[in-house]
């Protein structure tokens, strides 16, 4: 599959070099070794050993390329569920966007990608998912990595199997330029709701609630509907087990081995299925009633979820879908073309935490807020009426050379040398440098 993505001018011979470079020093490289073979290595790791191999790990790019990928898992926005955002990605200065958001465990949590349209030009996009704990190192989740190979709109998703942050990382090869629109959204962790005709709002008591006077808690949720109503497989599985207990009256058991997990329905009028017996995702198991303790309440279903540590909440694997996101259409203040835009805070709406010279590189867009790179590297949202397009704070003439870099910081990579007297414009200032652009359109830090 490729994305299409749009090239920066002179760069596609650039790119399709690179490609070939790469494609020829892989074919020449040692003979893997038998375990290598066997290794089990995500797309972007796959990429990231191109590069060492073709020597471009030395090179800014490449050594920036492997940067923000590592940047990108130490220092990611936190974004609620369900999020869309437009994100920009620029050739001349590799970057990966990184979100981090909650999950619950048995949820499923959805990735949408799509692509704007352009030339032929067609670079890899590599999307990973990480689980994130405090003092460990991000844990990728390997059935969440992607290589991205068709122009358009990719999806995928994947289950979370604990309660936690999760974080997604999206970054392209070298030299891809253009603009994505990402959405996440949660779903039900099961393919099926148990009792048919109902939803997660005819749930009338959750997971916790405190049973026989506080001595002990509820494992499970209640879900209210007439007597008679079928309780259904709510995925594929096989009957472990069923019977009658003085507490769940009559019960049984479904083993869902494709998650590790026994699905148990409690206070049913009747059992329809026999131990040993394999049913589909919507097979009818019992009829809804009020068996066991229940006898005093209206009729309903109590359902519950065992692994091999107990009894987990049912609720993630019940609640509706997220609505999908969809693109927001009022004013935003950026139109959705802008690969990468330098703004500033607006002089009259300038903050204690942003001076109204600072420029702000936008890297994408969610709804009213723009996500911005700060001079120092540190990425934030900003809300979009509270900054403006850069206009030349003033204009120059380089009174001496001057080497300009990639940030406003000693040791930062060098773009190029300036010669005396080059005439240029200040978009911004930051810590004792200045944002420049000369004539032809180049742009960078130096110390003035």
């Amino acid at each position: 599959m490729l994305f299409s993505f749009f090239p920066a001018p002179g760069r596609r011979q650039l790119g399709g070099f690179l490609g070939l470079m790469l494609a020829l020093l892989a074919s020449c490289s040692k003979p893997q070794t038998l375990a290598a073979l066997f290794q089990k290595t995500t797309p972007h790791d796959d990429y990231a050993r191109a590069l060492d191999r073709a020597g471009l790990h030395e090179a800014a790019l490449g050594r920036q390329w492997q940067q923000a990928a590592a940047q990108a898992l130490r220092d990611s926005l936190v974004v609620p569920l369900p999020m869309l955002e437009t994100g920009y990605f620029r050739p001349e200065q590799p970057t990966a966007a990184s979100y981090r958001y909650a999950v619950r465990a048995g949820e499923l949590v959805h990735v949408r990608l799509t692509l704007a349209p352009g030339p032929v030009l067609s670079p890899r996009l590599f999307v990973d998912a990480f689980a994130l704990a405090p003092g460990h190192a991000p844990e990728l989740l390997q059935w969440a990595s992607a290589d991205t190979t068709v122009a358009g709109s990719f999806d995928f998703s994947y289950q979370a199997t604990d309660d936690g942050q999760h974080l997604l990382r999206v970054q392209p090869e070298l030299l891809a330029a253009g603009r994505y629109t990402l959405r996440l959204w949660r779903g039900p962790g099961l393919g099926l709701f148990p009792v048919r005709g109902r939803t997660d709002q005819a749930i009338g008591s959750f997971w916790g609630s405190e049973r026989d006077g506080g001595t002990r808690r509820h494992e499970g949720v209640d879900i209210f509907a007439p007597r008679g109503t079928p309780a259904v497989a709510a995925t594929d599985g096989t009957i472990m087990r069923t019977g009658e207990t003085p507490l769940g009256g009559r019960v049984l058991w479904l083993a869902d081995a494709a998650h590790g997990q026994h699905l148990y329905y409690a206070h049913l009028d009747r059992q329809l299925v026999q131990p040993g017996q394999r049913v589909r995702a919507g097979d009818t198991l019992g009829l809804v009633g009020n068996t066991g303790n229940a006898r005093t309440t209206a009729p309903h279903l109590h359902f519950g979820i065992y692994r091999a540590g107990g009894a987990i909440d049912p609720w993630p694997f019940l609640h509706r879908a997220d609505p999908v996101p969809v693109a927001h259409t009022g004013p935003a203040g950026f139109g959705p073309d802008r690969r990468g835009e330098w703004v500033r805070p607006r002089p009259a709406q300038a903050t204690r935490l942003l001076p109204a010279t600072l420029p702000l590189l936008v890297l994408g867009q969610r709804a009213e807020y723009l996500r911005v790179e700060l001079p120092t590297g540190q990425r934030r949202y900003v809300a979009a009426h509270a900054v403006a397009p850069a206009q030349p704070l003033r204009r120059l003439s380089l009174p001496i050379a001057h080497e300009i870099q990639t940030a406003p910081q000693a040791g930062a990579p060098a773009l190029a040398a300036w010669p005396s007297h080059t005439a240029a414009a200040v978009l911004g200032q930051s810590h004792g440098y200045a944002l420049l652009r000369n004539a032809a359109g180049q742009q960078g830090w130096a110390r003035l």
